[in-house]
């Protein structure tokens, strides 16, 4: 089975404090830690059990800058076969449709039977996956936190679905699965991996080689800006709770104490 995972380079919110910047549309950037999306580094290890069990090999694409090649490597790393990165000027600001529109130039350049992406990224929007399944006409499911392949064309897929009941599906490939945390544990990734795929040369599509005209994605081509990103302010009768982790967890325990919620 062939199966390519869409991954993501994103800042780490547990290296780092996120400030919102002056201009009110962005986060500030400068010296941020970055590191794959969470939900898509699931969907990683997911693809390597399959192609373990059942065989097969596992793509990792991201769309990015050069800066991507780092996620890129660092999934190979956790043992994808390859790596590809989809990089140009013309992607930078694209939205969600620009995104999957991007993807799946790169899907229809290769030969998959299922392709994974994590259940959202750092946006929260969770759109690409159902937006590239459409522009491929593919079969899609969402939430996925369990995959069984039934023979060479079936998968048995198991959703997380309201009150925390659980779906299970069959669906047709080749397909769309976007993949939920806690479907499995991801693997840790070692030196002996990074320094196995550091020299590993990685292919780099920019526009033209996707077949991609520029003003179709990226700012040009974007149906959805963003017009305003804010921290909420505090509401009233609540009370911001600041410090290191260990420094929080006593003041919190005291309000709690103070308050009746403990004794």
């Amino acid at each position: 089975m062939e199966i390519l995972v869409c991954i993501k380079r994103v800042p780490d919110s547990a290296e780092n404090e996120i400030v919102v910047d002056d201009g009110g549309r962005d986060i500030r950037r400068d010296d941020l830690t970055y590191s794959v999306n969470e939900w898509d580094n699931y969907a990683v290890e997911e693809a390597i059990a399959i192609a373990e069990r059942e065989g097969g090999n596992v793509t990792v694409v991201s769309v990015g800058s050069s800066e991507a090649e780092e996620v890129v490597r660092r999934e190979m790393a956790m043992g994808a076969g390859q790596g590809l990165l989809l990089q140009d000027d013309a992607f930078d600001n694209s939205d969600g449709r620009g995104i999957a529109s991007i993807l799946k130039a790169a899907v229809t350049k290769g030969s998959y039977d299922l392709v994974l992406t994590g259940a959202q990224a750092d946006d929260g929007a969770a759109q690409v996956g159902g937006m590239l399944a459409a522009m491929l006409d593919w079969p899609y499911a969402s939430l996925v936190n369990k995959v069984e392949v039934s023979d060479g064309k079936t998968l048995r897929i198991g959703r997380e679905i309201e009150g925390g009941a659980q779906e299970i599906n069959e669906i047709q490939t080749p397909c769309v699965l976007s993949v939920q945390t806690g479907i499995n544990e991801p693997r840790y990734v070692g030196i002996r991996g990074i320094r196995k795929v550091a020299s590993v040369e990685i292919p780099v599509l920019d526009a033209a080689a996707l077949g991609i005209q520029a003003g179709s994605v990226g700012p040009s081509g974007a149906r959805v800006s963003r017009v305003d990103y804010f921290v909420p302010a505090t509401g009233k009768g609540a009370e911001l709770i600041e410090g290191t982790t260990k420094e929080i967890a006593a003041k919190l325990v005291h309000l709690l104490k103070a308050k009746g919620g403990l004794k």
